[in-house]
């Protein structure tokens, strides 16, 4: 490595416009974390410049690394490794016989804007309630929406019902109580994990400066609509959603009746939603208790009587009922939903029921810690029950949980190590919703790191988040309004029924999909790779759809990102003394 200040001939000049040969986080880096971008230019050069993007100033440059052929997106890459570069600023790279890359930043609190608007995102998703971004986006707005509502035929209930609250589930205004859970849980879990780096950033909300940090009070505006969905003996219907899935109009627009379904038969009830919403309201008692004692005490309730349900109907699934055809969350597995509730509830509570349901069951699951999802949550009531700090608490089961994760952490970074792009997805990852399998790579490393610190995780967390911020083969911001070059046309109603060109800020596309899912896909080449299986266009639906359960592991990575504020230091003298 060495530094110049040499003047480079015409010929190397950067190009006017960026280039997508030159592969990076259009955010940025942290100063003291690797920096790399990648290079897939036919024939580059040999070395690569940095520049001070503010008067184009030759502040760094190095070798390219060796060309790498990756599989995954058929490109072949050579990494430009500004690692030992740590200058907070506005960059650029420079790369001759290829151009110039899109500018970043460096700097510790790089991804904070990042951070505010994937979590602000949720805002715009809320359900029962007119939305506004004004006035930093005063473009962005729709009115009330889907206030009444009615009991489906499959809840065993008939008539109308009130419709309130939650998030619209993803590009469509359905709510579905699965998908919450994981979505609700991993943003209570950002929370638990990272409140002293996220708790003084505003989300400019309605309920902003009531005294409960924001990202609290967005997460309660899914919690009281998961409240509405639990019956009186403690069971939790589904979902709540239409029949059928409505055009691309506005949520006030959709006339269609919003209902609360269920199985079809006694219970009517599932069990996976039921141990979802157990577990959720278990962590939403020990986190609001701080804030508003009351409503914890009503979350506490909510987590023992959906418990007791469970103990009766452990393994009701659901499919969806004849005529309804929007998503089904189906599972036909709810064991590992209600090992999360237990997990949680002993972590709340130290009931001795809670944590002998755990250790007889946790160790069926020691094998499959990874990346969380909506059918797997065993890692969930894993991590929980290791990261509790209760007394009492099994030193056997925590130290074989906490050594499972660190072997499933080491074969992610050391994964990640290898590849080309410097991310953790193997080629089998690349589905519905792939970008969402990168974040929640990530999740499991900063949590793992939580339980065994070990700054390669971190380090490795890092460049998964790169991936999805433009490090990718498309050179694209999977985050809408996030980057340089962010993606365009989600599958999200709001962006394709409000008559503004660009979409609704801080969602993440699902990305790459080699499973092809939908007819836009699969007009697609045949040959393409599986990283290339993605088309900026509305109407793919398997490849540009937002969701939240996406978007939370984003915001969870991105909170993991921000810095440790500093400790207040004491007075440098004593406040007491004579009056002036």
């Amino acid at each position: 490595m060495r530094f110049l200040s040499l003047i480079l001939p015409c010929a190397a000049l950067w190009a006017a416009e960026p280039t997508p040969a030159i592969r990076l986080d259009q955010v940025g880096y942290l100063p003291d974390a690797p920096k790399l971008a990648m290079v897939a230019a036919g024939t580059p050069g040999q070395v690569f410049f940095l520049r001070r993007a503010a008067d184009d100033e030759l502040v760094y440059t190095n070798a390219l690394g060796a060309p790498i052929d990756d599989a995954n997106s058929g490109d072949r890459v050579r990494a430009a490794d500004f690692s030992a570069f740590s200058t907070p600023g506005r960059y650029y790279l420079e790369v001759p016989e290829a151009g110039r890359s899109y500018a970043f930043d460096i700097g510790q609190n790089v991804y904070r804007r990042a951070y505010y608007l994937a979590l602000r995102a949720f805002y715009g998703q809320r359900c029962g309630t007119a939305v506004d971004l004004g006035p930093e986006f005063p473009q962005y707005w729709h009115a009330e929406c889907h206030r009444s509502g009615a009991w489906h035929a499959s809840s065993g209930k008939q008539g109308g019902r009130v419709s309130q609250y939650g998030w619209h589930d993803a590009g469509d205004y359905g709510r579905y109580v699965v998908n919450s859970g994981l979505s609700t849980g991993t943003l209570l879990w950002t929370w638990e994990l990272f409140c002293r780096r996220v708790m003084r950033i505003p989300l400019n909300i309605p309920e902003t400066g009531n005294g409960t940090p924001d990202l609290l009070n967005e997460i309660r505006w899914n919690l009281e609509w998961m409240l509405t969905m639990q019956d009186d003996d403690g069971g939790v219907w589904h979902k709540q959603t239409s029949e059928n899935f409505p055009g691309f109009i506005l949520p006030e627009r959709d006339a269609w009746t919003s209902y609360a379904i269920g199985t079809g038969s006694y219970p009517y009830k599932s069990s996976c939603a039921t141990g979802d919403f157990a577990a959720v309201m278990a962590v939403a008692e020990r986190l609001y208790q701080p804030f508003d004692a009351g409503f914890a005490a009503r979350a506490a309730d909510a987590a023992a009587r959906a418990w007791t349900w469970l103990a009766t109907y452990p393994n009701v699934t659901f499919v969806n009922p004849a005529n309804v055809v929007t998503g089904e969350y189906g599972d036909g597995d709810c064991s590992d939903e209600r090992l999360w509730a237990a997990a949680e509830l002993w972590r709340s509570t130290g009931g001795d029921q809670y944590q002998t349901y755990f250790l007889e069951h946790y160790q069926r699951y020691l094998g499959s810690v990874g990346p969380p999802g909506w059918p797997t949550l065993a890692p969930m009531a894993l991590w929980t029950y290791a990261l509790s700090g209760r007394a009492g608490a099994d030193a056997d089961a925590v130290e074989s949980i906490r050594q499972a994760s660190v072997a499933a952490a080491n074969q992610v970074t050391e994964r990640t190590a290898a590849n080309a792009y410097r991310i953790a997805m193997t080629s089998g990852d690349f589905y519905w919703g792939s970008n969402s399998q990168a974040a929640n790579y990530s999740l499991q490393l900063l949590v793992t790191n939580a339980l065994a610190p070990d700054r390669r995780y971190v380090e490795a967390a890092l460049e998964n988040l790169h991936y999805l911020l433009g490090r990718n083969a498309f050179s694209v911001s999977w985050v809408t309004w996030v980057g340089s070059n962010w993606f365009k046309k989600p599958h999200h109603r709001p962006s394709g029924a409000d008559g503004v060109v660009e979409p609704w800020p801080g969602m993440l596309a699902g990305g790459p999909n080699q499973y092809r899912n939908d007819p836009v896909l699969l007009g697609l080449p045949a040959d393409l790779p599986p990283m290339r299986v993605w088309i900026d266009d509305q109407g793919s639906y398997a490849g540009n759809e937002i969701a939240i359960n996406w978007n939370a592991p984003l915001v969870f990575v991105l909170a993991g990102a921000l810095p440790e504020p500093e400790p207040q230091r004491p007075p440098s003298r004593p406040v007491w003394g004579k009056p002036r």
